[in-house]
């Protein structure tokens, strides 16, 4: 570790994973059912809020639902609204580039959980990272998530522990986070060095489907990087995308609204036809706050 190794985030995540260690000792079913509920609510925050709607805004719905959404991903203990999607936004505009916050190019565990330890110039400014979240930047119901993820965090576990003791806060804060950390990490990790390619992206996305079920559909991940601002990740029959699944579920209630697709259905391309080569555009974000 360097001088600008982020200690306090080493300690937390750290903090997480031993309490998660506990679980052997501490199962009852209400808490294996807890975690289940939390563990799908907080996947949900990240993969169809903070992801879908928040970063790349493939669907809308209503304000007070987006803000919900975002209590949901909060929890995840993953970061703010605000940083999260600032993140994700720079991803995307470098993927496995230099500047990409987290490409496997240097190593799988780099990838995975390491960048997370390090200072970036740019994520960890003030001000800086604002620039590519400047309409999250601009809410303040957004600001108050992107402030207070750690108290509303320790506010959950304070109500699980009073309504089930230690087995419902081991397993519906530590262990759940736990799951929900690295289903995201390996889209990060293992969803750009392992499985197929059906897009020439210009950079090392694959779709993995042991990914895709861990993440709710987000191991798709080389048709993202191809189609970025879709809804659907999942774009052929076999490709099961349960975020999708939701999100059409909210557009049947009349929740979702706009929900952006592929054109031409590429789901619908013949074997032959499914290695297309196409080069995209570099998203480049607003610079205005």
């Amino acid at each position: 570790m360097t001088s600008k190794t982020k200690w306090e985030i080493v300690a937390g995540i750290g903090a997480i994973h031993a309490g998660a260690l506990l679980a052997p000792w501490t199962f009852t079913w209400s808490a294996f059912w807890v975690f289940i509920a939390l563990q799908v609510v907080t996947s949900m925050g990240i993969t169809l809020c903070y992801h879908r709607l928040l970063a790349h805004r493939s669907f809308q719905v209503p304000k007070w639902l987006e803000y919900i959404l975002t209590l949901c991903g909060t929890l995840a203990l993953q970061g703010g609204p605000i940083k999260w999607v600032a993140t994700h936004r720079v991803h995307h505009a470098f993927s496995d580039r230099p500047q990409d916050p987290h490409s496997p190019t240097k190593g799988f565990w780099w990838a995975h959980l390491l960048w997370l330890f390090a200072h970036d110039d740019v994520l960890d400014h003030p001000t800086k990272f604002l620039r590519y979240a400047p309409e999250l930047a601009r809410d303040p119901v957004h600001q108050f998530f992107e402030k207070g993820q750690v108290l509303l965090t320790i506010g959950l576990g304070v109500a699980l522990y009073a309504l089930g003791g230690l087995p419902w806060l081991i397993w519906g804060l530590f262990l759940r986070t736990v799951f929900v950390y690295h289903g995201t990490w390996l889209v990060n990790s293992a969803a750009h060095l392992w499985g197929y390619q059906s897009y020439e992206t210009n950079e090392g996305s694959r779709n993995n489907w042991w990914v895709a079920l861990i993440s709710y559909g987000e191991g798709w991940h080389n048709n993202h990087h191809a189609y970025l601002h879709s809804a659907a990740h999942g774009l052929r029959w076999w490709e099961f995308d349960i975020t999708y699944a939701a999100i059409r579920l909210l557009a049947w209630l009349k929740l979702a609204t706009r929900v952006r697709l592929p054109q031409g259905n590429p789901a619908k391309l013949p074997p032959a036809q499914v290695l297309v080569k196409r080069r995209l555009p570099i998203p480049v974000p607003s610079l205005s706050l």
